[in-house]
């Protein structure tokens, strides 16, 4: 690729008044090339636009993103606009991604392998940060997974390329989305991008993620002989079909073509399976009403993280699944990995949420308080083995606040901070704000 920058070359930050030195090429899309930059002593990132698309409508919707602020600092958003008065054209700065942050493209061709806890961490850092962005009237209007980052580590997400982020209902022109991203309506023709499309594509980046598999192609996508472009828009805009569809069976996965789907989709409990029946059913269907939210999400995904558990035999992670439960009279069924018999540990029901209680298992703010509202700030709480019986775990009290335990046989104990509490079923537990329950 011929670079529209040289090394060394210098532009200047318009705002800030800085001029800005380009130290690395890192790559190139699209809209433009993206570099390493040297700016007041600090590192960052400078994209710089192909002459095609330095238009004056980018030009002004970066100046509206720039002053207008990030969300969070989840996004990767435009800071400042750069320019040459030798140079035609312009570009933008925004902060360099970590070395530590992976591309979702990586998840798919298994160069990184995530736990689940790591990847559903992802999944719910995305739903929240895209509410976020939603909740203040933005549209993203590209997401896909080759615009989101994650640290296979810990499931810390990053989101880029946010200079086509523009305010819903407003997006005239420009980009569309991403093929196998875009929504079937925007496919056809019949509407533009929008926060309505977004969460199409939202339902979609997760499926994939989750799934290691796009949610419509299945029979029909193996029927096909040539993938052109009259095939794609059959395949996602004219002709959708569920590859999990209950009331539509001819587009099921193909054994041995769509391997992923038929092993993944089995492991997630019954609840999440509803939810992306929803978004690719209703949300097909009804754009404007049968979509599923971020919010409907995060919440199902927050769910999700707390109800892994460990198989006892290999160390696999499995799913608490109430419907499996309920339906095999109590028994938590057999290891995805291992097709062993499934044993459950201590988990503690607080309102409705339930937290499988595992070695590594960590309480948040968002456990104990229905105020804090999905906050992982800090734990409040951790799993602890006793000191010298490695049979006894008990609950470790990281908070600043009291809680009180009282045991089935009525003994009251004050657990103060720093302090821990034998896990034995029947506990209950006085948290301040909420009221818990040890079981098994």
């Amino acid at each position: 690729m011929n670079q529209l920058l040289k090394l060394r070359q210098t532009v200047q930050a318009e705002s800030l008044g800085l001029p800005c030195q380009v130290d690395r090429f890192l790559g190139g899309g699209g809209q433009g090339e993206v570099y390493e930059a040297l700016l007041g002593g600090k590192r960052v990132a400078l994209k710089w636009y192909f002459p095609p698309q330095a238009t004056t409508e980018q030009r002004i919707a970066l100046s509206v993103l720039v002053n207008k602020g990030a969300p969070n600092d989840r996004f990767l958003w435009p800071l400042d606009l750069v320019s040459s008065p030798s140079l035609s054209g312009f570009g933008y700065i925004m902060t360099l991604r970590e070395a530590r942050y992976k591309s979702i493209v990586d998840l798919m061709k298994r160069r990184t392998e995530p736990s689940f806890r790591a990847l559903v961490t992802a999944c719910l850092g995305l739903s929240h940060n895209f509410l976020e962005l939603h909740s203040q009237g933005w549209c993203y209007r590209d997401i896909s997974f080759g615009n989101v980052f994650f640290d296979p580590a810990n499931g810390d997400i990053l989101i880029c390329d946010n200079d086509n982020v523009a305010v819903d209902g407003k997006a005239q022109g420009g980009i569309l989305g991403t093929p196998r991203f875009i929504a079937p309506e925007v496919v056809r023709g019949e509407a533009l991008p929008s926060i309505q499309t977004d969460l199409f594509s939202l339902s979609v980046l997760l499926f994939y993620m989750l799934i290691v598999h796009h949610p419509l192609e299945g029979q029909k996508e193996a029927d096909i002989k040539c993938f052109d472009l009259p095939a794609m828009n059959k395949i996602y805009g004219t002709e959708p079909v569920f590859i999990f569809d209950p009331a539509n069976i001819t587009n099921r996965p193909v054994k041995g073509y769509h391997d992923n789907a038929l092993a993944y989709w089995p492991i997630y409990p019954q609840a999440l399976r509803d939810l992306f029946t929803t978004a690719f059913t209703d949300g097909i269907r009804d754009p404007q009403n049968g979509r599923v939210r971020e919010s409907q999400w995060r919440a199902a995904l927050v769910r999700l993280r707390d109800s892994i558990f460990y198989c006892a035999r290999c160390g696999a992670e499995n799913f608490y699944d109430v419907e499996i439960i309920k339906s095999s009279g109590g028994a938590p069924g057999r290891c995805w990995a291992c097709h062993s018999e499934l044993r459950l540990p201590y988990r503690l029901r607080v309102g409705q949420q339930v937290v499988m209680l595992n070695h590594d298992t960590q309480l948040y703010p968002h456990h104990i308080d229905d105020a804090r509202l999905y906050d992982f700030s800090a734990p409040v709480a951790v799993i602890v083995r006793h000191p010298t019986d490695p049979n006894i775990w008990g609950l470790k009290n990281q908070s600043s606040d009291k809680w009180v335990a009282t045991t089935v046989d009525g003994t009251v104990t004050d657990v103060e901070p720093g302090r821990s509490l034998a896990l034995k079923v029947g506990t209950k537990m006085n948290f301040g704000n909420s009221q818990g329950e040890v079981r098994i």
